[in-house]
């Protein structure tokens, strides 16, 4: 008998025990709940970006979550992603005027929720979650002359833009801090200016002079911004806009800097030096410099080649780069720990430029 009640009473508690685990354990939300997303530009004439995910632990990708979540391709080139609460944002750049879109999906299903088109959204080039709004960077229309560029503001409630703020010479890289966005040019366009935007107001506020073309980097762990201005980088003190800092980058005259990303701990810089040869095979290398350097030392690189993208997960601190061998075929994340020592590396879409990490 009491062998029998004890045997009774381990059932219940144990049957107690998992009904408390299945009460306080939530349900699966989807199949992405936690990875590596990568953003794949594709070959913009064939229109076949895509969005790439693997989990951190494992070394295959699934290639086209998108299509996979809903039978169709998103039709056009991918230009970024990211995503805040439930929602995901994807920037599609089709080569067809008018074809362009913002494509809202559900962060952890990847279904389709919605799109947002032209005119509204005109070659869409970065996104920025702020709160409950998205900020998009906008070649616009005039993509020779960037004299049509804006900012889209847009409310992920309604999923509508509410504004439109006018930021010529093809708003490009953008950076946010303290209700203020920072927004860069592309490097064909002519302001030698760095915009600022208020997120309070939606406001253009007075733009921070430059010498040259001007493309915003990162806040660091000093809380200072860092900006690309062609063969230099600035630290820029975001209360007062002074530069405190320029940090001369030894091109050569013929070499381009490009591709910059924080550490995780906000105390370092990459960055890839390339330039083409006359068959437009491109030649380089990866880099790293402390925000405390006073120069930046360009005798031993960190990785000796250059990458397509670059992204350090902040979880992990791995730096991500973005192997493209050409347009035709898939390419690769490569993983390296911050000392430039390789882990590995996993077969993703066909140029991978952008890492969005959950």
């Amino acid at each position: 008998m009491k062998r029998q009640l004890a045997s009774s009473l381990a059932i219940a508690f144990s049957t107690l025990a998992i009904w408390s685990c299945n009460q306080s354990d939530p349900a699966p939300k989807g199949d992405y709940i936690s990875g590596v997303f990568v953003s794949n530009e594709g070959n913009f004439q064939d229109n076949n970006g895509g969005i790439s995910y693997f989990a951190r632990e494992s070394t295959t990708a699934d290639a086209d979550i998108f299509a996979a979540a809903n039978g169709t391709a998103l039709k056009g080139g991918v230009q970024d992603y990211a995503a805040s609460e439930e929602q995901g944002i994807i920037l599609v750049d089709n080569s067809v005027t008018g074809q362009d879109k913002v494509q809202f999906v559900h962060r952890y299903t990847f279904k389709d929720e919605g799109t947002i088109g032209a005119p509204d959204i005109e070659n869409p080039r970065e996104v920025v979650i702020v709160g409950r709004k998205a900020y998009v960077s906008c070649w616009g229309t005039d993509v020779d002359k960037y004299s049509t560029g804006y900012i889209a503001v847009i409310d992920l409630t309604t999923k509508k833009v509410t504004k439109k703020i006018n930021v010529s010479d093809g708003p490009e890289n953008l950076t946010y801090a303290n209700a203020k966005l920072y927004v860069g040019t592309t490097q064909w366009g002519v302001g030698n200016k760095l915009a600022i935007i208020n997120t309070n107001s939606d406001e253009a506020t007075s733009p921070i002079a430059t010498p040259g073309i001007a493309n915003p980097v990162g806040i660091d762990a000093n809380g200072k911004l860092w900006v690309n201005v062609g063969d230099k980088m600035l630290r820029i003190n975001t209360e007062t806009n002074a530069t405190e800092a320029t940090l001369p980058i030894a091109t050569g005259g013929t070499k381009t800097a490009g591709n910059f990303t924080l550490s995780n701990d906000l105390k370092s810089i990459f960055f890839v030096l390339s330039w083409y040869d006359s068959a437009f095979k491109e030649h380089g290398a990866t880099y790293k410099f402390s925000i405390s350097d006073t120069q930046i030392a360009m005798v031993t690189p960190l990785i000796p080649r250059p990458f397509y993208g670059l992204a350090v997960d902040p979880s992990q601190g791995l730096l991500y780069a973005g192997v493209s061998p050409s347009y035709k075929q898939a390419g690769y994340a490569v993983r390296y720990r911050a000392d430039g020592s390789l882990v590995d590396s996993v077969k993703v879409g066909i140029a991978p430029s952008g890492f969005f990490f959950q």
